[in-house]
């Protein structure tokens, strides 16, 4: 596909800003484990950073309508890179007494982080023609999934050579680099009409559209099993099973995650692809990669070879894709543009929090009835997902004629 100048920009942008997520969580998280010795306290960094970033979703509609999105974009990237310099700095003098600070700069990062994905979504319908959609998301995906296949991997061998602070200094200089390059977007034209409203009508603004729009009603509810389908494949639940069910050593955890993240790059490749057959039949493809991955997550629940559960997580990651990328393109051309980054934020809100709750449930479940159980569950709401697409498949196309 042939790239404007500005999905590029928007690309590399977010794409640089990234790689500085995923340095900064592998530096901070090496720092509080060493400052405290305590894995529980470890795991309050991600929890932590869902948490503001639920509280994000809520808030940003306010600032929607107010504030030029690609302003919205590139300032809560100067926001994150002037915070990050300052959590820098902090961790000169940190100390287990007083590593709780380190708390609250992530939280606000991640606050000022949660409004970005859903405006980058926004902004592709802006910057992209509308018949290359399909293939802008594919390559969005296919570029994200790289970064966090690889970044996390090399940010803990960078722990090596550098010490914590020097790598959120490393950081730090990727972020300037993805705020210059935001800065650099055109602004885009948003004719929404302000009349006066509220601040509770701004917030819920996102939320009323997804009600009284049936295809995104429909999504609300894929998204809210989907996400607690998706809490089976975190670190602690996924080590679990590697270790009791499959009884082999933590490294396959390690190749298993690998795998999971291959599969979700084929399936962006496999998209762009072939996106010209894909737009034809959106609810069709939607509908297959919901299927495919509720049975392939219910053979990986009852599979004891590890060579299995490796191919196994490498078709989760790609039917996973097969049915995300068209679903973006399903949110994408339902509503204006000018609602789409209320839309955003809403289903990012209902990601977040859900996500939260159900890592919580499915780990006490783990441990009440058994790790296989919780991936049969996972497999279980997966079926759901694919009988809502079914029986809805005709709500699953491209609104061509509002995007000519």
């Amino acid at each position: 596909m042939n790239l404007n100048k500005n999905f590029s920009l928007l690309l590399l942008g977010q794409s640089l800003a990234n790689i500085g997520d995923v340095l900064y969580m592998v530096s901070i998280i090496s720092t509080i484990f060493v400052l405290t010795g305590s894995a529980t306290a470890s795991s309050f960094v991600p929890f932590t950073i869902t948490s503001s970033m639920f509280i994000s979703s809520l808030l940003t509609p306010l600032l929607v309508g107010k504030v030029n999105l690609k302003w919205l974009m590139a300032g809560s990237q100067i926001g994150k890179t002037i915070l990050l310099f300052i959590l820098g700095f902090m961790l000169v003098g940190v100390t287990a007494s007083n590593y709780y600070l380190i708390f609250l700069i992530i939280g606000l990062i991640a606050l000022l982080d949660g409004s970005a994905n859903p405006i980058r979504q926004t902004l592709i319908t802006y910057y992209v023609n509308p018949s290359q959609l399909m293939k802008a998301n594919g390559l969005a995906e296919t570029v994200t999934q790289i970064i966090q296949a690889v970044m996390w991997f090399i940010g803990s061998l960078f722990l090596i050579i550098m010490s914590s602070q020097q790598l959120v200094w490393l950081a730090g200089g990727l972020f300037i680099g993805a705020s210059i390059l935001l800065s650099l977007l055109e602004n885009v034209s948003d004719n929404r009409v302000e009349a006066a409203k509220g601040k509770f009508k701004q917030i819920t603004e996102g939320w009323v559209t997804l009600s009284n729009t049936p295809v995104l009603r429909k999504i609300a509810w894929l998204d809210f099993f989907e996400t607690i389908a998706g809490t089976v494949w975190i670190a602690a639940i996924l080590l679990v099973f590697v270790n009791d069910a499959l009884e082999v050593g933590g490294q396959w955890w390690g190749f298993i995650n690998g795998a999971f993240f291959i599969g979700l790059i084929l399936g962006s490749v496999y998209c762009i692809k072939y996106s010209s057959i894909i737009e034809k039949k959106l609810g069709t493809f939607i509908f297959i990669g919901s299927i495919l991955s509720s049975l392939v997550t219910l053979l990986f629940s009852i599979n004891s070879i590890p060579i299995a559960a490796l191919l196994l997580s490498l078709f989760v990651g790609i039917f996973g894709q097969i049915k995300g990328i068209p679903q973006q393109t399903v949110i994408q051309t339902s509503v204006t543009k000018e609602q789409l980054s209320t839309v955003y934020t809403s289903l990012g809100a209902i990601g977040t929090g859900i996500f939260g709750v159900g890592s919580l449930v499915m780990g006490l479940l783990a441990d009440l009835l058994g790790i296989r159980i919780v991936f049969m569950i996972s497999g279980i709401l997966l079926a759901v997902v694919s009988l809502i697409v079914y029986k809805s498949k005709h709500l699953f196309v491209r609104n061509i004629i509002e995007f000519e």
